[in-house]
């Protein structure tokens, strides 16, 4: 008689059987973002990625690391686990693009109490669509059972990325100057930062996920749910023709914290409030939340999700190609001397 080798932690609450068949089932998952460079498969310790350098002169490697944070409480409260995989690997392709780097690979870590296989499997099928739409592999990562650690039907999520650029062509905001123009390019919606506060509101108002807020249709849970837009294809798009001085992805911090770090000293940038679009999703968390513009554009991207800081003469080719790439895009602001230490982001009502 075969003895049952995994029965002790079974009883612990830990399938490794399941775990392994899990891992098998998404392999050939991983394999539909393999792009050239990869050269191992998913299951063995560490994911292998040989690096063409033949056309950079002084490759840098740029990486990041994110989850998707309490995003994840409405995925549970929906049973829908479609999307948020796409938000994982957006939060961090969208942060290293901004340098001007292309990913090259992406890692996962998923943890759960009990691994359920299905949910699962539709998680690392939003990785996976998100590495597509990055251009990037999915070389591996890690899928924890945790027994008692996380509640029924709850899991954590996070990752990272790895992308290269060449060091002659690193964006880092040194070069803005006074007179520099900033575009901003729409957003998909609230993308992943400011959960624990639209949360808050939808609790405190009593508000079901399945009302309708606007007149696209979709209930006030599919809105929120709208996967993070990924900006990769068409920032790279940008980078190839244009001269971009910097780029700022906004995140947790809105405007005032994002911008700002990109921007040298001595200069700051001016932003016109009414110079792009507000989807209504922000006008009702304002109104819910009975917040000001300001507490808005602090915490979320009200509807601008990357700004680019270009030269005023190449601004109205660089819209023209945007508007190709079907992105809305406006010109939000210009950067000026900034004389007295003052804020360096100010946005004018």
């Amino acid at each position: 008689m075969v003895k049952d080798l995994s029965k002790a932690y079974k009883e612990a609450g830990v399938d490794i059987d399941k775990a392994a068949s899990f891992v098998k089932s998404i392999k050939e998952i991983a394999k539909s973002t393999y792009i050239k460079g990869v050269i191992s498969d998913i299951g063995l310790f560490g994911g292998m990625f040989k690096l063409d350098t033949t056309d950079l002169s002084s490759p840098v490697l740029v990486s990041s690391a994110d989850g998707v944070g309490t995003k994840l409480k409405l995925a549970f409260e929906l049973n829908k686990h479609d999307t948020v995989g796409i938000d994982l690997v957006a939060m961090n392709v969208n942060d290293i693009v901004v340098h001007g780097a292309r990913p090259i690979f992406f890692l996962d870590y998923l943890a759960m109490g009990k691994l359920d296989i299905e949910v699962a499997q539709e998680i690392i099928k939003g990785i996976a669509h998100g590495c597509e739409m990055s251009g990037c592999a999915l070389l591996g990562g890690e899928t924890a059972e945790l027994p008692s650690f996380y509640n029924e039907g709850e899991y954590e999520l996070s990752g990272f990325c790895v992308g290269v650029v060449d060091e002659s062509k690193i964006i880092d905001g040194s070069s803005i100057g006074v007179g520099n123009v900033l575009i901003g390019i729409g957003s998909s919606g609230v993308h992943s930062n400011g959960f624990s506060l639209i949360r808050k509101i939808v609790r405190d108002t009593n508000t079901s996920l399945d009302e309708r807020i606007d007149d696209s249709g979709k209930t006030l849970g599919e809105l929120l749910l709208t996967p993070t837009k990924i900006y990769v294809p068409t920032i790279l798009n940008l980078i190839r023709d244009f001269d971009i001085h910097g780029m700022a992805h906004i995140t947790g911090g809105g405007f005032f914290e994002n911008i700002s770090r990109i921007l040298p000293r001595g200069v700051k940038a001016k932003i016109d409030f009414y110079s792009f679009e507000k989807p209504p999703i922000f006008h009702w968390l304002k109104e819910k939340g009975n917040l000001s513009w300001d507490e808005m554009l602090s915490i979320f991207n009200c509807g601008v999700g990357m700004v680019l800081v270009v030269r005023k003469k190449d601004v109205e080719d660089i819209l023209a190609r945007l508007a190709g790439l079907k992105e809305k895009a406006w010109v939000i602001g210009e950067i000026l001397k900034n004389e007295d230490d003052s804020d360096v982001v100010e946005i004018y009502f």
